[in-house]
């Protein structure tokens, strides 16, 4: 009876791990899309193309290297949450609408839109080459069975101690989660500087492409090893104390999902970051990460 209970605990356990994975994976999704779904609830006067351009960004960056390109003839920022007061000096250094954005989401009244919202072109297009993407990388592969030879053509079995059983059965990891399969795809966006750096620095073993692991979009997969990579070239050391707190939570909040999707893949994850302050940020913060200072400037 209680072989049959532990055997029980073990199963819903399992049940649990698999489906806290499998949710962790959905939620981690590539918060590039995360990103441009944002942008479309938004008016841009560019096509959004700035955003497509900072979508790899966190939210914070892009939202300050594109606020300029947005409708502000029908726009309205309120501080509902008084969180943007000029109390904040930090905050009141971005202005009364960068900081209203760059929250964690976007509270209700804090932006009206004057009419409706048609996503922006270059958004729109964007995320639907993500879903075809996803979609391609999704597809089962197709298995074909091989051809058996007719019975008089197949060697006979050495006998005695000429003959070793077969290898184990058990698939690999990455068998076992058919989306753990490395899938190339295009660079994400239009950040050149940033796309030559994850191709030369780990050196990336798919040049010119993003690699797509567990459902998530990852900037390199190094050659020679398992090891996925994640790049960073911002000019974090230009940001203001503000910027930099809410980047580096963001970034935080991203690498944990990645590295955690890495892992149950059975890859290694690295952060490469542009200068010795963005490291020395982001082990402050959290030490257990592997980061590499890679130089790349935008």
């Amino acid at each position: 009876m209680r072989l049959r209970a532990c055997a029980a605990l073990l199963l819903l356990l399992s049940a649990c791990a698999t489906t806290e994975s499998n949710t962790r994976g959905s939620a981690a999704q590539d918060s590039r899309v995360a990103n441009l779904q944002r942008a479309a609830t938004l008016p841009w006067v560019d096509d959004g193309r700035c955003v497509v351009r900072e979508a790899s960004n966190e939210w914070a960056v892009l939202v300050e290297r594109c606020f300029h390109s947005l409708d502000h003839d029908r726009l309205e920022f309120r501080d509902v949450t008084g969180r943007c007061s000029v109390a904040s000096a930090g905050a009141a250094a971005l202005g009364l609408g960068v900081c209203v954005l760059i929250a964690p989401e976007i509270i209700v009244g804090a932006v009206i839109v004057a009419g409706a919202v048609v996503v922006a072109a270059a958004i729109s297009e964007e995320l639907a080459a993500y879903r075809r993407a996803s979609r391609a990388s999704a597809r089962p592969e197709v298995q074909t069975q091989p051809i058996k030879k007719p019975a008089a053509d197949r060697k006979p079995k050495p006998s005695g101690q000429d003959w070793f059983p077969p290898g184990p059965t058990e698939p690999v990891a990455s068998e076992r989660r058919p989306d753990c399969k490395p899938v190339p795809v295009p660079h994400a966006g239009e950040d050149a500087a940033h796309d030559e750096c994850a191709d030369r620095f780990p050196p990336n073993r798919y040049p010119g492409m993003d690699v797509l692991v567990g459902g998530k979009r990852f900037d390199a997969l190094q050659v020679g090893a398992r090891v996925l990579w994640e790049i960073k070239t911002y000019q974090f050391d230009t940001y203001s104390d503000f910027l930099r707190e809410r980047v580096i939570e963001d970034q935080i909040r991203e690498f944990k999902d990645a590295r955690s999707i890495a892992r149950t893949c059975g890859y290694d994850f690295v952060i490469g970051v542009s200068t010795v302050t963005h490291k020395a940020e982001l082990k402050m913060a959290d030490d257990t990460f592997d980061i590499v200072v890679t130089g790349c400037t935008r």
